[in-house]
């Protein structure tokens, strides 16, 4: 599918220029987001050990050996939607709904940076809230979603879409889709090292 090639060069591109990758959805798309974080931060299927000259700089600190042996480089992706206070002062203050994602975009996100945005039906307001700042603030985007796309396909630089309708059915289509993006990452910046 030439939209994942598409996806894994952008992201290459991201980390390689030190930007940040942004990931959003909700219900288990959000847990999707979450996890696909957490296979970039640490190691997924290959170590990611510190050089020699990122240990040292543990060497005279308390528990140094300990950190310099157990920490592993990682790719900075962040999930958005986490901040629960964010969330509830977004609701009591102001009258537009689901802000959330858009907020934190608008104030982390930097040109280069990317947005994957994650939606089975592609038509979840605050995802399309994202990709709208997203897009505002110079940012790529790419959308995970549904056979249909709806809304997000449109609005994303980049269109994942896979062979499903039902919600459930999607959502098992996206885990290979990301685990081969994670996969791919990691051997591109991390097997030979």
């Amino acid at each position: 599918m030439k939209e994942i090639v598409q996806t894994l060069q952008i992201l290459v591109e991201c980390f390689k220029k030190g930007h940040r990758l942004y990931i959003c959805g909700n219900g288990g798309s959000c847990a999707d987001a979450i996890h696909i974080a957490g296979e970039l931060l640490k190691s997924f299927e290959c170590k990611r050990p510190l050089s020699t000259e990122d240990r040292q700089q543990f060497t005279e600190l308390r528990f140094g050996e300990e950190l310099a042996t157990a920490l592993e480089y990682g790719f900075p992706a962040i999930t958005l939607g986490l901040n629960h206070s964010l969330t509830t002062a977004l609701e009591n203050d102001n009258p537009t709904r689901y802000l959330t994602f858009a907020q934190e975009l608008f104030v982390l996100g930097q040109p280069q940076d990317v947005l994957l945005a994650i939606s089975t039906s592609g038509n979840a307001q605050n995802v399309a809230y994202a990709v709208a700042t997203a897009k505002a603030k110079g940012l790529i985007t790419i959308g995970l979603t549904g056979e249909d796309g709806g809304l997000l396909a449109q609005m994303a630089d980049v269109a994942i879409k896979v062979p499903a309708q039902i919600t459930s059915s999607i959502q098992e289509l996206h885990l290979p889709v990301y685990h081969a993006l994670c996969r791919m990452l990691e051997a591109y910046f991390y097997s030979a090292k």
